[in-house]
C-alpha cells in the first residue's frame, strides 16, 4: 500500500471515529501501524482561573487498546509533578517536541515522572505537540516511542505534522457534538439524536441526510427549507448569511473549514432556530474519504421537556440516584458531565447507568432519551 493510500485510510478512520464513539481505537491504531509508534495518548481541557487546568478527557492508546490502568496511575501519582506539563502547555501551537527537550538534564536523571511514568507508558523518546482546540481548549497529543532504536525519521516526522490539522478537526467535531447533546451517539444513531435538528451535508453544499427533527423543519419551510437538495432560509438576509457559513465550512481544496453559528427567523411570533454549521471533513487530501463534509445542527423551536426525577422515579421503577441520572442522561449529558455535576466518581455514574439500562430492558442512551421524552411528551 503507498503511504498516500495510507494517509487517505487515516483520514477516512479518522471521519468516523469523529462521528461514532466507538471508532478512535481502530483509528489510533492505523495511526500507530502508519508511524511506526508503540501508541499515542490524547488529552482534551482547558485552562481555569488560577492556573489550574480542566481536563476534558484523556485516552492512552497502544495499538488500538486502551490502557486504562496507567491512565489513572499516571494522573493520580504523576501529572501534578510532571515537569514537562507547565513547558508543554506554553508551548506555540503545532510545534513538535521531543519528550527529552522538556526536562532539565536534572530531571532526565531525577525525575519520578520521566524515569518511572514515561518509561513504563513507553513515551520516553516521544514526540509531544499542544494544539488550539475549539472554544479555547488545549489538546496534547503524544505519539509514543517509535518502534525499534532508530530513533524518529524526518519521514515520521512529517506524516506527525500532516495529522495535526486531522487531529485537531477530530476534538473540534467531538466537541460540536457535546455542544449539540448528540454525544456518545454511534453514527448511525446520530441522525437519531432528539436533542436537536441534525443536518449533514456533502462537499457540494447538498443536503446527504438528516433527523426526524430537522426533517420536520425543513417540511414545514419555516425558517429553513430544502431548495432542490440545498439547505436554504427562508428570509433573503438570513439565507445569505447561511450561505456564508456554508461555504466557511465547506472551503476550497487546501483550506481548513471553519465553523459558525447564526439566528433564523420565523414567522409570526414563533422563537428563532439557532443554528450551527461545523466542518465534519478535511480538504487537506482526498475528499473521498470524507463523505459527510459538515454538520448543521439546529435547535428544535420547542422548548424541551423538562424531564421530573419523582416521575421517573415512580414511572420506572429507580431509585432516586438513579432517576437524576437519568434525567441528566436523557438531557444529552455524559458520564463525565454527570460525575462533575452529582460530585461523585465516574464509576458510580456508570455502575447507576448499567441498573438504569437494566431496569428499562436497553443498552443504548438514545433508547433512554425516546423513553424519556416520550415520557414527557
Amino acid at each position: 500500500m503507498s503511504e498516500k493510500d495510507t494517509f487517505d485510510r487515516i483520514l477516512a478512520s479518522l471521519h468516523e471515529a469523529a462521528l461514532d464513539d466507538g471508532r478512535w481505537p481502530a483509528a489510533s491504531a492505523l495511526i500507530d501501524d502508519a508511524l511506526g509508534a508503540e501508541g499515542n495518548a490524547l488529552v482534551v481541557g482547558a485552562d481555569q482561573p488560577g492556573g489550574d487546568v480542566r481536563i476534558f478527557y484523556a485516552g492512552f492508546y497502544y495499538r488500538g487498546e486502551r490502557n486504562r490502568e496507567l491512565e489513572r496511575e499516571y494522573f493520580d501519582d504523576y501529572y501534578a509533578r510532571d515537569e514537562r506539563i507547565p513547558r508543554l502547555r506554553k508551548l506555540p501551537d503545532s510545534r513538535l517536541v521531543h519528550c527529552g527537550d522538556l526536562y532539565t538534564d536534572e530531571e532526565l536523571k531525577s525525575s519520578p515522572s520521566y524515569n518511572e511514568a514515561l518509561s513504563r507508558g513507553h513515551t520516553q523518546d516521544s514526540i509531544n505537540v499542544r494544539l488550539d482546540g475549539p472554544g479555547g481548549s488545549r489538546i496534547v497529543w503524544v505519539v509514543n516511542d517509535p518502534v525499534g532504536t532508530g530513533g524518529w525519521s524526518s519521514r515520521q516526522i512529517e506524516l506527525i505534522r500532516r495529522l495535526l490539522p486531522h487531529v485537531r478537526h477530530y476534538v473540534s467535531v467531538r466537541q460540536a457534538l457535546a455542544d449539540a447533546g448528540a454525544l456518545g451517539s454511534s453514527f448511525d444513531e446520530l441522525l437519531a439524536a432528539t436533542g436537536c435538528g441534525i443536518i449533514q451535508l456533502d462537499w457540494r453544499g447538498r443536503i446527504r441526510a438528516a433527523n426526524d427533527r430537522a426533517r420536520e423543519l425543513l417540511r414545514a419551510g419555516d425558517g429553513l427549507l430544502d431548495q432542490g437538495g440545498l439547505l436554504c432560509a427562508r428570509w433573503p438576509e438570513d439565507d445569505a448569511h447561511l450561505q456564508r457559513l456554508v461555504a466557511r465550512a465547506l472551503p476550497p481544496y487546501g483550506s481548513p473549514g471553519a465553523a459558525g453559528s447564526m439566528m433564523v427567523r420565523r414567522s409570526g411570533k414563533q422563537p428563532p432556530l439557532k443554528l450551527r454549521v461545523v466542518p465534519a471533513g478535511s480538504r487537506e487530501e482526498e475528499f473521498r474519504a470524507w463523505p459527510v463534509a459538515a454538520l448543521v445542527f439546529v435547535t428544535h423551536p420547542r422548548s424541551p421537556t423538562r424531564l421530573n426525577r419523582g416521575s421517573v422515579k415512580a414511572a420506572f421503577g429507580l431509585t432516586p440516584a438513579e432517576s437524576r441520572v437519568a434525567v441528566l442522561l436523557a438531557e444529552g449529558k455524559t458520564v463525565g458531565q454527570i460525575a462533575a455535576a452529582v460530585g461523585r466518581e465516574q464509576s458510580t455514574i456508570r455502575t447507576h447507568v448499567r441498573h438504569i439500562f437494566g431496569k428499562l430492558g436497553i443498552t443504548r442512551q438514545v433508547d433512554l432519551v425516546r423513553r424519556m421524552l416520550s415520557m414527557g411528551a
